[in-house]
C-alpha cells in the first residue's frame, strides 16, 4: 500500500473505497474470480463450477426457513470445565471465536416452518472453532430435539464439524450418546429426523447424530467421513479411490440418500416433511 493510501485509510471522515477483497471472491473449486454480490445472490454457490461454499448458521437458516422463525436461547453450560490450556487458554479461544460470530457457540436452533411445513432446525457453524462438538453443542442439539417433540414436528439438523472439541475432553465425547438418546426419542414419537450433511462433516459428529437420520441428504462435493484420508491410507496401506469421502461417492455406496444442490434444498426438505408427517416409528 502506498504512503498516500495508508494516510487516506487512517482518516475516519474519509469514505473507504471498496477493495478487490470486498468486490471479488476466488472460488475454491475452479479458482475463478467472482463478484462477491453475484456469489451471495447465488446462495454462495459458484455460478461456473457449482462449488458450494461454506456458510454460517444465520445464512443457512435464512435460506431454508420461512420468515418468522424464532431462535431458541443458547444453552448455558459450564465453560472450561477442565481448565484446559495449550498454546492459549480455552477461555481465550472462546472469546476470540465469539468476537467473530453472532452466537455463543457452534450450534444454533431455529423453530418455524419450511414452505409451510412445521419444523425445528439445528445448524452447526464451521466458522465457530471448526464447528467442534462440546457441551454447548450437545445441549443445543438436545434442546432442538425437545422443541421438535413439544411441537410434534420434524427435526432437521445441518452438520458441519471437525469433530469433538478437544478442550473439553471426555465431556465432549459424552455428547455423542446424549444426542443419540434424543434421536431415539424422536423416532419413538414417529417424528422425522432429517440430516443435511455439509462440508465438512467429520469426527465424532459423523460417528453420532450426523449418521442417524431417517433421511441423509448431502450438498454436492461435501467432505464426509470419520478419520482423515491420510490416516486411513497409512492404516490400511492402500491408495484410496478418487473422490473418497465426498458426497457423491457416499451416495454411490449407499451411505447418503440424496445429493441435493443448495438451490433445491428448501423444496426438497419441505417435500420430505410433507411425506413423513404423521408417520409412526417401525
Amino acid at each position: 500500500m502506498s504512503w498516500f493510501n495508508r494516510v487516506r485509510n487512517s482518516l475516519p471522515f474519509v469514505a473507504k473505497r471498496s477493495t478487490d477483497e470486498t468486490l471479488w471472491i476466488k472460488c475454491k473449486g475452479c479458482g475463478e474470480m467472482i463478484f462477491a454480490s453475484d456469489y451471495a445472490d447465488n446462495l454462495y454457490v459458484c455460478p461456473r463450477c457449482e462449488h458450494h461454499g461454506r456458510i454460517g448458521a444465520d445464512t443457512r437458516i435464512a435460506i431454508l426457513m420461512d420468515e418468522g422463525f424464532d431462535l431458541l436461547p443458547q444453552p448455558e453450560v459450564k465453560e472450561d470445565p477442565l481448565k484446559f490450556r495449550d498454546s492459549k487458554r480455552y477461555t481465550d479461544r472462546l472469546k476470540a471465536a465469539r468476537a467473530n460470530n453472532p452466537h455463543r457457540d457452534a450450534f444454533t436452533v431455529a423453530s418455524g416452518a419450511i414452505d409451510g411445513q412445521p419444523a425445528v432446525m439445528g445448524v452447526q457453524d464451521f466458522h465457530f472453532m471448526g464447528g467442534s462438538m462440546g457441551m454447548a453443542v450437545g445441549q443445543a442439539f438436545c434442546d432442538g430435539a425437545a422443541e421438535a417433540l413439544r411441537r410434534k414436528c420434524g427435526y432437521i439438523v445441518v452438520t458441519a464439524a471437525g469433530g469433538a472439541r478437544m478442550q473439553e475432553g471426555i465431556l465432549s465425547l459424552m455428547q455423542m450418546p446424549k444426542a443419540t438418546v434424543m434421536v431415539r426419542k424422536l423416532r419413538q414419537a414417529g417424528l422425522p429426523y432429517i440430516v443435511l450433511l455439509t462440508d465438512p462433516t467429520t469426527g465424532g459428529v459423523t460417528a453420532s447424530y450426523a449418521m442417524l437420520g431417517d433421511v441423509q441428504i448431502a450438498e454436492p462435493g461435501a467432505l464426509i467421513g470419520f478419520a482423515g484420508q491420510r490416516v486411513i491410507q497409512e492404516t490400511i496401506r492402500e491408495q484410496l479411490p478418487e473422490g473418497f469421502q465426498r458426497a457423491e461417492y457416499l451416495h454411490e455406496h449407499g451411505m447418503v440418500d440424496r445429493v441435493v444442490n443448495r438451490h433445491d434444498l428448501k423444496g426438497e426438505l419441505a417435500m420430505m416433511l410433507r411425506y413423513m408427517r404423521g408417520s409412526k416409528a417401525a
